[in-house]
């Protein structure tokens, strides 16, 4: 079957990169997909297409150059596999051209299986012990990683003044709120290079963990990962920025897993006090990190999407905050400047869109 032979009806521009993938199947791998159409998308510059064979789909990742650097991706898929993580196995590669075909791990989600019928302790379980295998059995492997260091946390959650603050929701610091701030995000960074260090996912949750018949979860969009905090990917899954659960029950999830660590002889904690202040405050530096993310992806990349997601990751933020004496000031500009300004903000945002 010849290019020309099959399109797809979403194509309704011209797409150089979709020609691309499309010839790199049929000539550079003798292939002959019978549907080529979208996947998925991720708030980078990766798209993905799912092609139909034969004998069963596959995934192709188109990842363009300059902006996206599949090695990296490369290099975690290698290192996830060594430990047992049921990660999409690369079948082809052309990393010049950005383009990967992939192992299809479905289309079922987990934050749609947490939504609806499908049982949260079963589907947790599952994320836990594979969080578990990464933080215990990576451990060598994440040496070979970039650290999470201060100058990554700092860059991250310069994020939040700047698009989240400034740009959606319209405000100006005076010189004291500007200290109250820079001190809250100095003391996060302090914090969070006093934790155990392991193999961090950073993106580990609902959105990119899909069910599978075998071997479940599948991971996906692992590529940025680190060696940083041990408390980062756990609130990653507990906390997650597109569902809420009460915190007793968060708090039952994160001291089992704590208990699975110490089995292991992973560094936990003096005490579950301890482990679930780790918990919180990675949470905090990670949910102001993604405040400014969601923002820029309206602003800068044109995807209001994220822009409902902002009051839930908020919040997670002013509840931290309340409950650790170290960020009462955060807490108070918080309460008195930012969460009265994000409702308009949203609103503004969402009737341009």
């Amino acid at each position: 079957m010849s290019p020309a032979d099959y399109t797809c009806a979403f194509m309704q521009q011209p797409d150089p990169r979709f020609a691309l993938l499309r010839e790199w199947l049929t000539q550079d791998l003798n292939l002959s997909p019978s549907r080529l159409e979208p996947a998925s998308s991720d708030a980078s510059f990766r798209r993905y297409f799912r092609a139909t064979f034969g004998d069963g789909t596959r995934i192709v990742m188109d990842a363009p150059p300059p902006q996206e650097d599949v090695r990296p991706y490369l290099e975690v898929t290698r290192m996830l596999e060594e430990i047992g993580v049921h990660v999409p196995h690369v079948h082809a590669q052309d990393v010049a051209r950005g383009l990967l075909l992939l192992e299809d791990l479905g289309n079922r989600q987990y934050l749609p299986e947490l939504k609806g019928s499908g049982d949260p302790d079963t589907l947790y379980g599952a994320a836990l012990a594979t969080l578990a295998a990464i933080q215990i059995d990576g451990r060598k492997a994440a040496r070979r990683l970039p650290p999470y260091d201060g100058a990554a946390l700092a860059r991250e959650m310069a994020l939040m003044p700047e698009w989240f603050c400034v740009r959606h929701l319209g405000l100006s610091f005076n010189a004291n709120e500007k200290t109250t701030l820079d001190a809250a995000l100095e003391f996060l960074i302090i914090e969070a290079l006093a934790q155990p260090r392991v193999l961090v996912h950073r993106d580990y949750h609902s959105r990119n963990l899909m069910v599978t018949a075998e071997r479940n979860p599948g991971v996906i969009d692992f590529q940025d990962a680190l060696e940083g905090p041990i408390g980062y990917d756990l609130v990653s899954l507990l906390k997650d920025c597109y569902i809420e659960w009460p915190r007793p029950r968060v708090e039952r999830w994160v001291l089992a897993h704590r208990e699975t660590l110490l089995r292991a002889g992973v560094p936990a904690g003096r005490d579950d006090r301890e482990f679930l202040r780790w918990f919180d405050l990675i949470g905090v530096q990670r949910h102001i990190k993604v405040l400014g993310i969601f923002a820029r992806l309206w602003y800068r990349d044109g995807k209001p999407g994220y822009l409902k997601d902002l009051p839930l990751t908020l919040r997670y933020v002013t509840e931290a905050c309340a409950r650790y004496h170290e960020l009462h000031d955060l807490a108070r500009l918080l309460d008195t400047r930012i969460v009265p300004a994000l409702p308009g903000a949203n609103a503004r945002a969402l009737a341009a869109s």
